[in-house]
């Protein structure tokens, strides 16, 4: 069976599953992952529910069959079943590592001091965070194990390019593929991470377990 892993790998090769207009349901990769992926014309729901009930729900959805997986109603009747909450359906970027060392002076952090590494300690393993002069840039495991990257740039030192250059110093310091959420309002986070070469592949809606 295709797990969620395989199809998230394939992704970062820029294999991405067919535009068929359909959906995949694949099993939790943790007890603490549970969510949609939406592609171009295919979604992604990855939950241990039943899979005849998520294709019931999301035909009964009064939206275009494309949008229906990340569309409210779909979404409320997946957190009413699970007792999980959602925050936001957040554009899911990735891009591969790089060679070298980072320009950045980096300073690895020990404790979790930062509201980010706090944050990314509550939803991510295995988290590792670096200072910067204005900002701070944070990796851990993910959703499937993925490994994610997170920033925060000080407001004094924005419209520097600090953004850009913390996410270009998260593949350095990776040697793999690197994911990315950004909530698609926040322009200036998206453009940072489009400027560092990370690539939209979708988007993406984490329930979260209580």
């Amino acid at each position: 069976m295709e797990t969620l892993r395989d199809i998230l790998d394939a992704a970062a090769r820029g294999v991405f599953p067919p535009p068929d207009g359909r959906t995949t349901v694949v099993p939790q990769p943790s007890a603490r992952d549970a969510g949609v992926i939406s592609f171009t014309a295919h979604s992604v729901v990855f939950t241990d529910e039943d899979p005849d009930w998520v294709y019931d729900t999301l035909r009964a959805i009064p939206c275009d069959p494309l949008c229906a997986s990340v569309n409210a109603r779909f979404l409320v009747a997946l957190m009413d079943r699970t007792g999980r909450e959602q925050e936001t359906v957040d554009a899911l970027l990735v891009a591969g590592p790089l060679p070298g060392r980072p320009d950045l002076p980096l300073t690895e952090l020990a404790g979790p001091g930062h509201s980010r590494v706090a944050y990314a300690r509550a939803r991510r393993t295995g988290v590792r965070a670096w200072a910067a002069p204005g900002g701070v840039v944070v990796l851990g495991r993910g959703v499937a194990g993925r490994l994610e990257v997170s920033v925060e740039v000080d407001e004094g030192a924005r419209r520097t390019g600090l953004g850009r250059a913390l996410v270009t110093a998260a593949r350095q310091l990776a040697g793999e593929p690197v994911w990315a959420q950004v909530a698609p309002g926040n322009a200036r986070s998206v453009r940072a991470f489009q400027a560092a070469g990370y690539l939209p592949v979708g988007a993406e809606a984490l329930l979260l377990a209580p």
